[in-house]
């Protein structure tokens, strides 16, 4: 789709790939009905998503891995069983079709035998680190990246990533530490040989060969469902994901006391990777939705809320460089999807300018009224049903907190009901509970 998008404004671009996704341009449908359903639920996310009026508010269940254990299982066996995991979604997707508006499949259910080929320190997953039925993965934060190496991370990011970083978190790859820079080799690549005399070398590169072996038969599970699900006439807002040039830093290289020492000790130098890693991931998500062919880019937000950093802060470093992603990403025609982890009370005035209906906000403990005066003028809504009502309320309980989401935040258009966050641990009948509230309160005349 590149090609055909170069020479266009913003507007031109959004549209042909609002129109392509519509249609659903490539999709085998299994029905003629599928093919209608398809492009029902899609323009209703569409009308929604452009601050527009559909014929009733949009449903996104938040049914995390609920899957896997509505078809009798846990998350440690869809995560190695990937015949498994391709029959829960499937059987979930077909008892619950008249029930939801688009469904993702299992992309984020990852491989455990691809992690434990890696001995991937980043998380701990039910069986490594966490009980055999835990529902949800555990992210494992670290100072991955010192104090003191900001000026190899500046200087040039490719070789820091591949000779430090990967080797801390990468338990199998830690051999990649005895490799040369790769700047050594102009004028003498045999260089790179002699660190493969080293057996620990050579393995290091046999676990990502075996790695990638796995990964494709765990794809073709995957991959395999999401086809059928768009077959069935399931829309996915697919693109890109991606992550706050902050977050980036706090996340997977400084981590949370990391990074606030920063802020305060070497603020400037912090300011200096944010904009190299803001950079970066301008090219890369561009790149990246390029390739897929897709629609929207999504940023799940860590570290942005009101209760980890002041306003003050949130000015200085959170804010200045994720805008300047988003607004390239508008600049290339793509949508942009948000998810406001935690509270963005005090967050609601900044968030908010941008052009009307390019950018949506999933909010997870925000106020709601609040988020609709203030962002919903120019911003979709998302949310934000509480985990603690979909796995602990009744099926009423759950109906009635989404009718006066409804009345909240629909009038107008703009508006998508989901959760705060997903439920693995919910029920079917909350689940239904939404679209029923859905069809009954939020259809628009």
């Amino acid at each position: 789709m590149g090609d055909n998008l170069a020479g266009k404004t913003r507007d031109e671009k959004r549209e042909e790939r609002l129109r392509n996704w519509l249609r659903g341009e490539g999709i085998k449908f299994r029905s003629v009905r599928a093919r209608q359903a398809y492009q029902e639920r899609a323009t209703r996310l569409m009308k929604a998503l452009l601050l527009q009026k559909p014929d009733r508010v949009p449903v996104m269940l938040p049914i995390g891995n609920f899957p896997a254990y509505y078809a009798g299982g846990n998350l440690k066996r869809a995560m190695y069983d990937y015949r498994f995991l391709r029959e829960a979604w499937t059987k979930f997707m077909e008892d619950f079709k008249d029930d939801m508006d688009a469904f993702h499949g299992p992309g984020l259910v990852h491989s455990g035998t691809v992690l434990e080929i890696l001995n991937y320190r980043l998380y701990k997953w039910p069986g490594h680190g966490l009980g055999e039925n835990v529902n949800s993965y555990q992210f494992v934060e670290g100072e991955y990246m010192k104090a003191d190496e900001y000026p190899a991370l500046l200087k040039d990011p490719s070789d820091f990533a591949l000779r430090v970083l990967l080797p801390r978190v990468v338990g199998s790859l830690e051999p990649l530490r005895h490799l040369p820079a790769f700047s050594s080799l102009l004028g003498m690549p045999m260089r790179l040989v002699a660190p493969f005399t080293r057996t620990e070398v050579r393995s290091a590169f046999k676990a990502l060969i075996d790695a990638g072996k796995e990964m494709a038969i765990w794809q073709k599970y995957v991959f395999g469902f999401n086809r059928d699900s768009l077959a069935a006439g399931f829309p996915v807002l697919r693109g890109a994901m991606a992550v706050a040039p902050f977050d980036t830093i706090g996340d997977s290289l400084r981590g949370t006391q990391g990074v606030i020492i920063d802020m305060y000790r070497q603020p400037e130098t912090l300011l200096e990777a944010i904009d190299m890693i803001t950079k970066l991931t301008i090219e890369q998500t561009i790149s990246a939705v390029r390739d897929s062919g897709g629609l929207v880019v999504s940023f799940p937000l860590h570290k942005g809320d009101d209760t980890f950093m002041s306003d003050k802060q949130f000015e200085k470093f959170y804010w200045p460089s994720l805008k300047k992603v988003i607004d390239a990403l508008i600049d290339e025609g793509i949508m942009v999807f948000l998810f406001a982890e935690g509270k963005y009370n005090r967050r609601l005035e900044y968030i908010k300018d941008f052009p009307k209906g390019w950018v949506s906000w999933q909010f997870d403990q925000t106020d709601m009224a609040n988020a609709k005066k203030i962002v919903g003028q120019t911003c979709c809504i998302w949310g934000n049903v509480p985990t603690s009502v979909m796995c602990t309320g009744t099926p009423q309980e759950v109906k009635e907190y989404c009718r006066r989401l409804i009345e909240t935040c629909a009038p107008g258009g703009g508006y998508i009901l989901t959760g705060g966050a997903s439920a693995t641990e919910s029920n079917a009948a909350n689940f239904r509970a939404m679209m029923a509230a859905a069809r009954e309160y939020g259809r628009y005349q």
